[in-house]
């Protein structure tokens, strides 16, 4: 599977995004005619310049407003107040434009869907509908010409799939057209719901919201690079040069290894030792933790220190269910302490199907490794219903339903 990794260890931002694209081989010549699309060429000249930060050479991609065009006063108002001010445009405008273009569907769907994932965030942020909002620092043509870019620039990339890093912002303050906040910036936030994110010591921006829109727009997983074999490496360069982090973003492309045409995802495993409790605690403790949203929990029995047995309680979780989990795995079992890491999950594609027995309806699960059904067996909480309710045996019920489904006997 073609894989593009985001590896956004000194944040995103649009520009950035740009560059590195242009880094992994994507010709100039897609982006302008990306861009020149629009119909604003009047407005503004873009163009790439080849530069380092800190050693690290790569690609900077630059948007220049001809001077009848540049916004009087960046932090004007978020409404529209000014006719005529480029960074006043609405959403609405914006959609709009991009929507009668001559670009290509995919650009189109992309460029939209960011300008969305930021007119909702400064809407919500402002107590506004996102049609009317007007965009100042993110909606200024050097912005619109960023998203309109990097939308190309991920087409002729042409990725299977797009998986980033875990996010980092740093501490401090910005300045912006709604006063000094702390970082990172309201609208980032807003941006970046459900995204792993966490702050570091730097006392600087490092996620723009164009950045963490295309992120937010484009990537499907988050996590440390997957298995794969690597073909290009790309950089974006920022528009500061300072330490300790290069102001670049990383890119990778390569062929992934480890999904094989399977589902693949990213879980925290937890761990601890029990060896002072009594069975029906633990599997109390294991039904608490599977209601509360454990992916499994399951025992495996050891030999723990001064030689008593005992067993290695297992819970794999979601990474936003960890601190519940957690919490509970300390409270609910007799556990002074726990372990935990991530890890990468394979995972066959499910489906279901349900087919006629003699004892009634049973419910089929199916495993897909890509297009082939390798795996199907009767879910047993169906077979288990019926036989209840029928008064015969579970693997009566069971052996009906392989047979219906003329499964294999297993």
């Amino acid at each position: 599977m073609k894989t593009l990794y985001l590896d956004c260890f000194s944040g995103i931002s649009g520009d950035m995004t740009v560059g590195t694209l242009r880094d992994l081989g994507v010709e100039e010549a897609v982006f302008h005619k990306a861009v020149s699309a629009l119909g604003l060429n009047a407005e503004f000249t873009a163009h790439f310049q080849r530069g380092s930060r800190q050693g690290i050479s790569g690609w900077k991609f630059e948007v220049t407003l001809h001077p009848h065009f540049q916004a009087v006063d960046p932090k004007a108002s978020l409404l529209l107040t000014t006719p005529g001010h480029v960074h006043g445009r609405s959403f609405r405008t914006i959609r709009s434009l991009i929507e009668a273009s001559a670009l290509s569907p995919f650009i189109k769907k992309h460029a939209v869907g960011t300008f969305s994932r930021i007119a909702v965030a400064e809407g919500r942020i402002h107590g506004q509908p996102p049609e009317e909002v007007a965009f100042h620092e993110v909606g200024a043509v050097d912005s619109l010409v960023d998203i309109v870019a990097a939308c190309a620039g991920f087409e002729a990339i042409g990725a299977d799939q797009i998986l980033a890093s875990r996010l980092v912002e740093g501490n401090g303050w910005v300045d912006c057209a709604h006063g000094r906040f702390p970082l990172p910036a309201p609208a980032t936030l807003e941006i970046l719901h459900g995204l792993p994110l966490r702050q570091i010591d730097e006392p600087r921006e490092l996620i723009t919201p164009t950045g963490a829109a295309l992120v937010a727009e484009f990537a499907t997983g988050f996590g440390p690079l997957p298995e794969m074999r690597v073909e290009k490496t790309g950089y974006g360069l920022g528009t500061r040069d300072s330490a300790p982090r290069p102001n670049v973003l990383r890119t990778v492309l390569g062929q992934s290894l480890d999904s094989h045409n399977a589902d693949t995802d990213e879980v925290i495993q937890i761990e601890c030792n029990l060896d002072d409790s009594t069975p029906e605690l633990a599997g109390a403790a294991m039904e608490r933790l599977l209601a509360a949203g454990a992916l499994d929990v399951f025992f495996t029995a050891a030999q723990m220190k001064k030689n008593r047995p005992g067993w290695v309680m297992t819970v794999l979780a979601r990474e936003d269910d960890f601190e519940s989990l957690s919490r509970l795995i300390l409270t609910e079992t007799s556990a002074f302490g726990l372990r935990h890491h991530r890890t990468r999950r394979m995972k066959l594609r499910r489906d279901f199907c349900e087919v006629e027995t003699i004892h009634g309806p049973v419910r089929i699960k199916l495993g897909y490794l890509g297009d082939a059904l390798v795996q199907s067996s009767p879910e047993y909480d169906s077979c288990r219903a019926i036989a209840h309710g029928r008064n015969v045996s579970v693997r009566d019920v069971y052996l009906a339903a392989l047979q219906a489904a003329q499964l294999p006997a297993s």
